[in-house]
């Protein structure tokens, strides 16, 4: 039986890097045969790793069966999952966010759940002395995971395990991390070919408040000033988005990398409210930067209110 190792829809970097890693892991070095999926069409920048380290892009897949046995890694929320997750073999998870439940398992797991800023961190650690075997692309993959995942150091997600790690895989590769990074966030805010609504979709999760459903979407980019010209189109595409995915409001956050700040897009009463409650942002226009927030997983959707 082969393993399936997924990450969560909308597939980041890391959700695209980190299934490739443990599959390489479980077959290479553990002897269990193992192909890494993903639950949707890679992001720009995780289309640029796999050219960069010339891996292969994991199939894409709609669902599991009961027939499959699976790895989760970079989350553990069932609502970002494949419908039918909960009638799989799921034997491992191995994450980096908020314990969310809604999994259920047919027999006792591992579960490796750490407060680092990148799943393929947590990998490597549980390699052990085995991570010295890595080939150079999954080392390339790892480096990508934790550079995306950190935006160079720049979150507040980053921990020292994360740095050192990198900063570790790049010597060993011989690359310079700023250099690598500018590259990889060069091919992040390349989103031209991108519908609006591909857009809103591309690094989405869904969250609840207080009975209010949102999609909460960020975009990560050197270039803001390319997606602020299309502000009209994704406006209007947040209405249609919200209906298609059954959610009550699509909150869009682009995420300036360089500056260190992420501008809510406001089209309506809820956002502004939203603005204010969360992040006690007074909003005149459509607009409404907050210095500082790169991250949703630690500034973004801990601070969301009603």
């Amino acid at each position: 039986m082969t393993i399936k190792v997924f990450g969560h829809k909308s597939p980041d970097t890391d959700s695209t890097g980190s299934p490739i890693i443990w599959a390489w892991y479980l077959n290479d070095i553990l002897g269990k045969p193992a192909e890494p999926r993903l639950l949707g069409e890679p992001n720009s920048e995780a289309l640029f790793m796999l050219a960069r380290w010339n891996l292969d892009k994991p199939e894409v897949i709609d669902d599991v069966t009961a027939a499959d046995t699976c790895v989760i890694v970079d989350t553990n929320n069932a609502a970002e999952l494949p419908q039918s997750i909960n009638e799989a073999n799921v034997t491992e998870v191995i994450d980096h966010h908020m314990l969310a439940g809604g999994l259920k398992t047919k027999s006792p797991i591992n579960i490796t759940i750490r407060p680092v800023a990148c799943t393929a961190t947590i990998m490597h650690d549980l390699m052990g002395a085995d991570s010295e075997r890595m080939p150079a692309p999954i080392k390339g993959a790892m480096l990508s995971c934790i550079l995306s995942d950190t935006l160079e150091f720049r979150s507040p997600t980053t921990t020292d395990v994360d740095r050192k790690l990198a900063e570790r895989l790049a010597e060993e590769l011989g690359i310079s991390i700023p250099d690598y990074a500018a590259e990889m966030f060069a091919a992040k805010s390349d989103v031209s070919s991108y519908s609006d609504s591909e857009l809103l979709r591309m690094d989405s999760k869904a969250y609840e408040i207080d009975g209010t459903k949102f999609r909460v979407s960020v975009l990560e980019t050197t270039s803001p000033s390319s997606v602020l010209a299309r502000k009209k189109g994704l406006m209007e595409d947040m209405v249609s988005v919200a209906e298609e995915d059954g959610v009550d409001q699509v909150l869009f956050f682009l995420i300036d990398i360089l500056a260190e700040e992420a501008i809510l897009f406001v089209p309506n009463d809820l956002v502004k409210q939203v603005a204010a409650k969360s992040f006690d942002a007074t909003t005149e226009g459509d607009l409404v930067s907050l210095p500082g927030v790169v991250s949703r997983k630690k500034q973004i959707i801990p601070a969301l209110k009603v």
